[in-house]
């Protein structure tokens, strides 16, 4: 599927948030542009290496966060820093294809979804050890079972926002779930949500989240948001 009324990306912004990522960081932006040569690219960063350079080098707009505040407060600021009517978030790790991103656009501009997941648990990814799988099936079961819709993956670092439908809601930055209430807090508020499945490559670099931290934040994050609806 291509963008049919944005074929170069022009309204698109694509954001990341890095740490460390120098390793990846260049192919990223590089399979990035192949598909979107005209998306704005947005990078939250705190890293001690070569990231933010490679990544400005390459036309990137990135904004320091030095010291480091954590996944939830860099994710939100990249969210409220891009200007194009859709966001797609993608981890600066290789391991989600950026192909997907003409599709997941065209679902917000010419389909009316306010929001796309894009489900990396559509089947058991070979790239994602059998803990961290399991914890994915628990935490979207768990869901599932509170918000009275099938949901199949709370922590997809790739999705696609409508900016105006981010603008208008109000997040909960502090710790590891922002992804959790970025997906749950739209569909409670009634937008319109659409998931679609993808491939999961194995990460370049090491991962930066700690599992038992994200898994308390989780369940904390789903409990939460049902709670306040």
């Amino acid at each position: 599927m291509s963008l049919t009324t944005d074929p170069t990306g022009k309204r698109v912004t694509v954001a990341m948030i890095t740490k460390n990522e120098e390793k990846a960081v260049g192919r990223v932006i590089q399979d990035i542009k192949q598909v979107v040569p005209d998306a704005e690219i947005v990078i939250i960063d705190s890293s001690a290496d070569q990231t933010a350079t490679i990544a400005e080098e390459m036309g990137a707009k990135v904004i320091r966060q030095i010291p480091p505040r954590g996944y939830g407060p860099a994710m939100e600021r990249a969210l409220r820093e891009a200007s194009r009517e859709v966001i797609i978030t993608l981890d600066c790790d290789n391991t989600y294809p950026s192909k997907k991103i003409p599709e997941l656009a065209s679902l917000i501009l010419d389909q009316g979804y306010d929001l796309v997941d894009a489900s990396r648990l559509g089947k058991k990814p070979q790239a994602m050890p059998w803990s961290n799988y399991v914890g994915n099936v628990v935490f979207a079961w768990l869901a599932s079972l509170l918000f009275f819709r099938h949901l199949t993956d709370l922590h997809s670092g790739m999705r696609a926002y409508r900016k105006t439908m981010i603008d208008a809601l109000q997040f909960d930055a502090q710790g590891a779930a922002l992804p959790v209430e970025l997906l749950l807090k739209p569909i409670i508020s009634g937008y319109k949500v659409h998931t679609v499945f993808i491939d999961y490559h194995e990460r370049i670099g090491q991962s930066k989240m700690n599992a038992l931290d994200t898994s308390w934040w989780t369940i904390k994050r789903i409990i939460k948001v049902r709670m306040h609806s």
